[in-house]
């Protein structure tokens, strides 16, 4: 049984056009790396992030690590509350 395709995240507003190697300014770098940080405490993955975005995850990974933000493991995130 084949599986259907995830759907793809469009990129946010505030974010598009600003992945360029010249076009973003510190204000629009800060609030890459508040925004990604904020999204991804309350567990948005990096393929998320990178498509709201429009960054690779790469870029997500450096922006978590200058927003001072430990990253979770690899994988599924374990289930709670099993009976």
């Amino acid at each position: 049984m084949p599986y259907h395709a995830r759907p793809v995240l469009d990129v946010l507003p505030e974010f598009a056009g600003t992945n360029t190697p010249r076009g973003q300014t510190a204000k629009q770098r800060a609030r890459l790396i508040e925004f990604v940080v904020t999204e991804y405490a309350a567990g948005r993955s990096l393929r998320e992030l990178a498509e709201l975005t429009g960054r690779s995850q790469t870029a997500v990974r450096r922006a978590l690590d200058q927003g001072g933000l430990e990253r979770r493991g690899r994988g599924a995130r374990p289930q709670t509350g099993r009976a």
